[in-house]
């Protein structure tokens, strides 16, 4: 089973081409030049007209290989294979061309055309130029499954922001201050968390999360609070709140800014006394718990509002972290990579190693709005396709692939260029000037501008099939 599947991803490592056509010598010649450049080679043979249609679901492109000198041969294919296919590269191969031909496929949605003289000169050259899907473009270093990080959290990435933060996290486990800290969903709020309790003196103590917004009034004070046996209906056996369980240790307040006022007010009391009173009880109970509050909204207008209470607020906010979108730190998108595939290559028990140009291009220009949690989970979802060493383009979610549809995968913001660029020549600066057709001094400052630093910890490699 082990080999069968290694030799399934192997096979997965090379593009795969659907050729279809009548079987003919141009035929065969024309599957003879495509498996001699590294093509997997599928065939669908017509004995006569075009009544069935290809299986395209595992093929990464199509050529439609048109033996008739009639200008409209093979047309009609292309056009029913872009209504059903819409994501697939199409190629049409003439062996008798022409002008009439060329614009009438091109009109139909195909990707590229050749005719008979470009067949051994550029055919497999701009096929693999289209796909950009076939080679394994961004090494990942092929990550062992040995070699798993320990349960320690961390922030992965070498970019300033998350330089800072992490230096910043670092002095507040130190601390014994209460935080509140900021982010878009999916940022990583609560991973701060963890590492502030990992790092603190707090370590081997409870670390208790409550979501704040998921509970009635009720439900709230209950779980804020505790209670007593016989407090209310249902209260078979006394029950601490979240502070005493958080009792020396962290209580974890997840969005707190869209906890009730009622619930708001509770914990207000609590901070101010360092004392809860369980529902059904008679005496307080003295608390010694940090708290640190996560909001994905802006505290300052909810205040603004009255959604979030002020006093509060100051009382949570002795310090504030900010994390920032993935959106705006795309430099840490390698070892963001190499972190989730080598997690997820030992769990499942692959041998992921690297990205092919289209995939990772994809993965570059999009924006994230998910941010780390919505990447992590992309990542996921494709290991479901059975990915080979090289995930490509087709191996990613098909929601995620419909953003791209009829798009240009080719980073177009000016840092997504500089970044683009430095990946593909492993960071020699030089190399990545010549390509940007810039000076050396311009891409210094065009790396100062948008805060782009190498990243040490992974080396990158791209295969320039552009060229």
């Amino acid at each position: 089973m082990v080999n069968e599947l290694r030799d399934l991803q192997q096979k997965r490592s090379k593009a795969t081409l659907l050729l279809i056509g009548e079987e003919n010598n141009f035929f065969r010649e024309l599957k003879d030049i495509l498996l001699a450049n590294d093509f997997q080679v599928r065939e669908k043979i017509f004995g006569g007209g075009y009544k069935d249609f290809p299986e395209t679901a595992l093929v990464d492109g199509v050529v439609v290989c048109s033996c008739q000198h009639d200008p409209l041969d093979g047309i009609f294919l292309l056009e029913r294979m872009k209504s059903c296919a819409k994501e697939i590269p199409l190629f049409l191969v003439a062996q008798f061309g022409s002008e009439k031909k060329a614009i009438a496929a091109l009109r139909s949605g195909a990707t590229d055309y050749f005719s008979r003289s470009q067949v051994e000169s550029e055919l497999a050259l701009r096929i693999k130029h289209h796909l950009h899907d076939s080679v394994a473009a961004f090494d990942l270093s092929s990550p062992s499954l040995s070699d798993i990080s320990s349960s320690e959290p961390d922030f992965i990435g070498e970019s300033v922001d998350i330089h800072e933060i992490r230096s910043y996290l670092m002095k507040l486990a130190k601390m014994s201050c209460n935080v509140l800290i900021t982010g878009e969903t999916g940022t990583g709020k609560e991973l701060a968390a963890n590492f502030i309790h990992w790092h603190s003196g707090r370590r081997g103590e409870p670390f208790v999360r409550m979501n704040s917004s998921a509970m009635s009034e009720k439900l709230i004070e209950s779980e804020l609070l505790g209670y007593e046996k016989g407090a209310f209906h249902g209260a078979e056996t006394a029950k601490p709140g979240k502070f005493e369980e958080a009792e020396n240790g962290i209580l974890f307040l997840d969005e707190i800014s869209d906890m009730s006022p009622f619930g708001q007010a509770e914990v207000l009391r609590i901070i101010e006394n360092n004392t809860v009173h369980r529902l059904g009880g008679s005496r307080p109970h003295p608390v010694n718990v940090r708290i640190i509050a996560t909001t994905n909204r802006n505290p300052d207008k909810m205040i603004e509002s009255e959604l979030f209470r002020k006093d509060l607020f100051f009382r949570l906010n002795v310090a504030r972290v900010h994390l920032p979108p993935l959106r705006e730190r795309k430099g840490d998108l390698p070892l963001l990579l190499k972190n989730f595939v080598r997690s997820l290559n030992h769990r499942f028990g692959f041998t992921v190693s690297g990205f092919s140009e289209k995939a990772w291009f994809s993965l570059l220009k999009y924006e994230w709005p998910g941010n780390v949690r919505e990447l992590k989970n992309v990542l996921e979802a494709t290991y479901i396709s059975n990915p080979g060493q090289t995930i490509t383009f087709r191996d990613l979610p098909k929601p995620f692939r419909r953003t791209f549809l009829g798009g240009d995968f080719r980073p177009k913001s000016e840092r997504d260029q500089v970044l683009t660029a430095l990946f593909a020549t492993n960071w020699n600066k030089s190399q990545a000037a010549q390509k940007l057709n810039w000076s050396r001094m311009t891409l210094y400052r065009k790396m100062a501008k948008h805060q782009i630093v190498q990243n040490r910890s992974i080396r990158t490699q791209f295969a320039d099939i552009s060229q």
